[in-house]
């Protein structure tokens, strides 16, 4: 890419980014529990900390919770209710079933909180929280986390089954399911970024290893040393259950790694190969090598669109409720 069209997508990334990351009126603040819980953040990020140093993948999985939860009913925490009577947890929807992870760490935070502070955090606040922090003991961004959201009394199987992206989905599919969330196809390209940690199961990716339509032609004879090591790991048949890196290189750090990846043809999942190969617009592509080429101009992006989807249809005011167990309604 030549200097001059890279600087002008970085400009062109900044104005949307760096400068929309609520879009209308924002009914949540910095500083919500400045008088009320003045400790909240200590105590998340202290048991964060305690979370990942015990299991450097909870911090992939933390993150992945605060998106799977976002993307069903918006950021309500409907995502840590367990079934009850008639309401199906979306735990055991197909996305989620065997797949999301970290649940015991979000009890603990609550817990402790509840302690200090009672009836005052809410589920969807800590699960905001608990994000970023994730991100940070990675080696990423940080940003101000705005609070202020109570939770939901209610969970959506259905939703969850349907709104959120599978790992084989096609780039149509994908814009339109952040469309659905009022995220953009900045967003997208952004917060796909997150797979520059964690890993992924085998069932996940095996279409990606056996599957000829999923290599793009340019990529061939590299693709074809990946595909000697993910085969190794998922066979044909199977292994189901084992896992491989998101990023093969850096796996264990939040940077743009997963970018230069993608355009090496070295994607663990057909989710994220696609916004390369099947960009025909280019916009997406633009991005992948402004990010690809600057890691901070990736950060400050990142940090913003996460701010802008942690705002997805929150509830506020007398709107829900504050859970005094994130996985059953109060009464």
């Amino acid at each position: 890419m030549e200097l001059a069209r890279l600087l002008l997508v970085i400009a062109l990334v900044l104005v949307l980014h760096g400068t929309e990351t609520l879009g209308g009126d924002a009914p949540l603040v910095p500083d919500y529990y400045k008088e009320t819980c003045p400790p909240v953040e200590d105590i998340v990020r202290r048991n964060v900390e305690i979370a990942v140093l015990k299991d450097p993948r909870m911090a992939a999985s933390l993150l992945r919770m605060h998106f799977h939860d976002c993307f069903v009913l918006g950021c309500d925490a409907s995502v840590l209710l367990d079934s009850q009577g008639s309401m199906v947890s979306e735990k055991q929807a197909g996305p989620n079933l065997n797949s999301i992870r970290g649940f015991e760490v979000i009890d603990e935070i609550k817990f402790i909180l509840e302690k200090a502070c009672p009836d005052t955090v809410s589920c969807a606040d800590i699960l905001a929280i608990v994000a970023r922090d994730a991100v940070v003991l990675r080696g990423g961004p940080g940003w101000n986390v705005l609070l202020g959201r109570r939770d939901s009394l209610e969970a959506s199987f259905s939703g969850a089954n349907q709104f959120i992206p599978a790992p084989n989905s096609s780039l149509q599919t994908l814009i339109a399911k952040f469309q659905q969330q009022g995220l953009d196809v900045g967003d997208l390209g952004l917060l796909t970024g997150s797979h520059t940690m964690g890993k992924a199961r085998c069932l996940s990716f095996r279409q990606r290893i056996y599957d000829a339509s999923t290599i793009h032609h340019d990529h061939y004879k590299r693709y074809t040393t990946f595909r000697r090591i993910l085969s190794s790991i998922c066979p044909e048949s199977g292994h189901d259950n084992e896992f491989a890196p998101l990023d093969l290189m850096t796996p264990a750090r939040f940077d743009n790694r997963y970018y230069i990846n993608i355009l090496q043809g070295e994607g663990l999942l057909i989710s994220d190969n696609v916004l390369v190969t099947q960009d025909p617009e280019g916009e997406i592509i633009e991005q992948v090598w402004a990010f690809a080429s600057n890691q901070e101009l990736f950060f400050d992006s990142f940090a913003n669109s996460m701010v802008k989807m942690g705002n997805i249809n929150v509830l506020t005011g007398n709107e829900g409720e504050i859970r005094r167990n994130c996985r059953f309604v109060n009464s």
